[in-house]
C-alpha cells in the first residue's frame, strides 16, 4: 500500500478571467427537478480530523459543531436532473459563457488540436467548446451520459440551480455529518479500511500512477454513474470519490497565500469543495476522506466538480 504524500497540492485548475454577464434566467419552480433527499438527523456533527492527513489544507483540529435536522440528495446532481433545470429556466453555465473550460488530457483524442496547458499541472488543458453538455470536449461526445453527475459547473452555476430547486448547497458541517452515515469518527463513508488499486474498490478514485496510468481498476476511468457502489449508513451514495461537491462555504486556511484569493478579482475568494473525485490517488491527492477539503474560485469548471443540494426541514 501506497503511504499517502501530505505534501501536494490538488490536482484541479483555477479559472483566470472573466465570464460575460449571465443572461436573464427565467424564475422556475423545481417541482420537475426533485429528487430522493434523505432525512439526517440532527444533533453534534464532527469536523475534520485528528487524524494523519493533509494539515496544510486546514483539516485539523477535529471540531463538533451543532447542526439541524436537514434533507439531503442521496446522489450528485445528475446531467438528466441538470438538463431540465435548463429547460425550464434558459440558464447558459459559466464554462458555455466562457466558451472553453479545463479538461484533463487523457481524455483528449489523439487528433485534437493544441490546447492551452495549466503551468505545474499540464495535465490540465483549456479546451474551447468544453461545457457540461460535452464535459471532455466537443471531440469526446459520449462522454456525456444522462445518469452521470453533472461536471463542467461552477460554484455559481450549483446556487442558481440550488435557488430553482428550492433547496441549498450544504455547510461543511452538515456535509461531514451525512457522510459519516452515523459511524462517527471515521475516515471514510464505510468506515477506517483504506482502498488499494487492486483489491479493496468502494469508490471512484485513480488506480495506477497519477497522472499518466489509471488501470480503471474499479470500473472506471472518468464519472461513474451517480448512483454506483455501495451507499453509507443513511444511503447516500458516492460521499467521497467520483466529482468533487461545492458547499456554501468560502475556502480559507492559513497555508493558501493571499495573494491567490486577491488575484480573484473579490470574486468572494474560493470556495470549499468536499469529497475528492476519480482523480484522486493516495500518491498525489490523498482527499478521498471525510475530513478533506480543498476550495477552487466560484467561477472555476472541470469534469471533476459537481454538488448535491440539502434542504430544511
Amino acid at each position: 500500500m501506497t503511504d499517502p504524500d501530505t505534501s501536494k497540492s490538488c490536482c484541479a485548475p483555477v479559472r483566470d478571467g472573466e465570464a460575460p454577464p449571465a443572461p436573464a434566467m427565467t424564475p422556475g419552480t423545481g417541482v420537475s427537478g426533485k429528487a430522493q433527499a434523505i432525512p439526517i438527523p440532527g444533533g453534534t456533527a464532527l469536523v475534520g480530523t485528528a487524524r494523519p492527513g493533509l494539515p496544510m489544507d486546514g483539516e485539523s483540529p477535529i471540531k463538533r459543531k451543532r447542526v439541524k435536522p436537514f434533507a439531503i440528495d442521496a446522489t450528485t446532481v445528475t446531467n438528466a436532473r441538470f438538463a431540465r433545470f435548463v429547460a425550464e429556466t434558459g440558464y447558459v453555465t459559466e464554462a458555455e459563457r466562457f466558451g472553453n473550460s479545463f479538461v484533463f488530457f487523457s481524455f483528449l483524442p489523439p487528433n485534437a488540436p493544441p490546447t492551452q496547458g495549466v503551468v505545474g499541472t499540464e495535465w490540465w488543458r483549456m479546451v474551447d467548446g468544453a461545457s457540461w453538455r460535452l464535459p471532455h470536449g466537443p471531440l469526446v461526445p459520449e462522454a456525456y451520459h444522462e445518469d452521470h453527475p453533472v461536471v463542467q459547473v461552477s460554484w455559481n452555476d450549483a446556487q442558481a440551480f440550488a435557488i430553482w430547486a428550492g433547496g441549498r448547497l450544504p455547510s461543511e458541517a452538515e456535509w461531514e455529518h451525512a457522510a459519516r452515515g452515523g459511524l462517527g469518527d471515521v475516515r471514510f463513508p464505510w468506515g477506517d479500511e483504506e482502498p488499494d488499486d487492486t483489491t479493496f474498490l468502494p469508490c471512484n478514485i485513480w488506480q495506477g500512477q497519477f497522472p499518466h496510468r489509471n488501470t480503471g481498476a474499479d470500473g472506471f476511468i472518468a464519472t461513474a454513474p451517480a448512483r454506483s457502489f455501495e451507499p453509507n449508513g443513511y444511503g447516500l451514495f458516492n460521499m467521497v470519490g467520483n466529482v468533487w461537491e461545492w458547499t456554501s462555504e468560502p475556502f480559507r486556511v492559513k497555508s493558501l497565500k493571499k495573494a491567490t484569493l486577491a488575484a480573484h478579482r473579490g470574486k468572494d475568494g474560493y470556495k470549499l469543495q468536499k469529497g475528492g473525485s476519480f482523480l484522486c490517488h493516495i500518491s498525489y491527492c490523498y482527499r478521498y476522506r471525510i475530513a478533506a477539503r480543498h476550495g477552487n474560485a466560484p467561477d472555476t469548471a472541470t469534469p471533476h466538480q459537481g454538488f448535491r443540494l440539502v434542504y430544511d426541514l
